[in-house]
């Protein structure tokens, strides 16, 4: 039986994960959970789920858990229990769910006790891709990626020599308004954001596909994960995600993965690899599907994703200042501070003030990451 922590298992990815695990409970256990606010889901997994540890973002929370949930169930809180609950259980595989940047230090604990890492939190490799992939060869710890578009290529990369490969390319959906011009996104709303067309994704994700963030992550992410030059990765858009990514080979040859748009896929593949199971989630009839299309990315139109390649190939804090720009740009809009367009600009100002060279050490990143952060608070 596999044993397994989920950090956020309140949030998108983290409820699909349990959805995997109910529908084989034979083969699963769960170890460990931990939410941010959502207590009232949490204490219903772990009613569920019998986890021997949950934590929630604070000592408020802790405490309204512990009113509702068995002695046996040991129940911490804040930065410091998210790190005990990703390393301080006998889970085989963490899985890293938290949406954004704080979910660095409970990854790199959970990677000094030697867990296996099903990375759903690409922002830890955005801003510590050198540091965690490092630390990782040093324990000989796994990191089995759960985004769709990186099992993707994992799984096209299996059994072929890295050598040979001679581009990666991640599609894209589009978003919530890949048929819209730049002059129909003038005062789009926060509702017509988070609709988005092929996934059932969070907040902040949802928005990040509208501006393309989210694929400028994930380029970073896969330079890390696979070791590929940033002028080896491509982005194309492909409305129906049916193909979920694919590689080129120096012989032109191409292996692609595909499947519905369904995360439990992905999920299901990084808890049981190099086992393939039977899945909770449906079966692909290109036949019914008809037709796929896909056209080339336009960086004018998608400016974030233009400035995420540039982070990148910058390398040093401009990773670690895209991601912190993003992620305090989607919650102004989110909460109605600023235009969709907004993001955007936010973005830009702030890469356009980066004066900090490196991030060598999780200190520098830290000081890059809040400098970021206040900056694009005040753009």
């Amino acid at each position: 039986m596999k044993k397994i922590t989920i950090l956020g298992s309140t949030g998108s990815i983290g409820t699909q994960t349990l959805d995997v695990v109910a529908s084989d409970p034979e083969r699963y256990e769960i170890a460990g959970l931990s939410a941010g606010s959502n207590v009232e889901l949490l204490i219903r997994q772990a009613k569920q789920f019998h986890p021997k540890i949950v934590c929630l973002a604070t000592k408020e929370l802790a405490e309204q858990a512990r009113r509702e949930l068995p002695a046996s169930v040991r129940i911490v809180y804040g930065e410091e229990g998210l790190s005990e609950v990703a390393a301080g259980t006998d889970a085989d595989t963490v899985v890293t769910a938290i949406v954004g940047s704080r979910g660095l230090p409970a990854t790199l604990a959970a990677i000094e006790e030697g867990k296996t890492i099903a990375l759903a939190n690409k922002e830890t490799l955005v801003t510590a891709g050198h540091i965690v992939m490092e630390r990782a060869a040093n324990k000989g710890v796994s990191i089995l990626p759960v985004d769709s578009e990186h099992s993707a290529i994992f799984q096209c990369l299996n059994g072929e020599d890295r050598k040979s490969v001679r581009r990666i390319t991640l599609t894209a959906s589009g978003g919530s308004f890949r048929d819209k011009s730049r002059d129909e996104l003038e005062g789009v709303t926060v509702e017509q954001a988070l609709n988005h067309p092929n996934w059932s994704m969070g907040a902040k994700v949802t928005i990040d596909s509208a501006t393309m963030a989210n694929k400028g992550l994930e380029v970073i992410e896969a330079h890390w994960l696979f070791g590929a030059a940033y002028d080896q990765i491509d982005v194309l858009i492909h409305p129906e995600s049916i193909v979920h990514s694919f590689v080129e080979f120096d012989d032109y040859s191409v292996i692609a993965q595909m499947g519905l748009p369904d995360m439990r896929v992905p999920i299901q593949y990084a808890l049981t690899y190099p086992e393939r199971r039977p899945s909770p989630a449906g079966r692909m009839d290109l036949a019914a599907i008809g037709k796929l299309h896909f056209r080339q990315m336009d960086f004018e139109r998608y400016p974030c994703l233009k400035y995420a390649f540039e982070a990148g190939r910058a390398g040093g804090a401009a990773p670690t200042a895209f991601n912190a720009a993003n992620e305090v740009a989607v919650a102004r809009f989110l909460n109605g501070e600023i235009s969709f367009l907004g993001i955007e600009r936010v973005i830009e100002t702030v890469l356009g003030k980066l004066t900090a060279a490196g991030a060598d050490s999780l200190e520098a990143i830290a000081e890059v990451d809040a400098w970021a952060r206040e900056a694009a608070a005040n753009v």
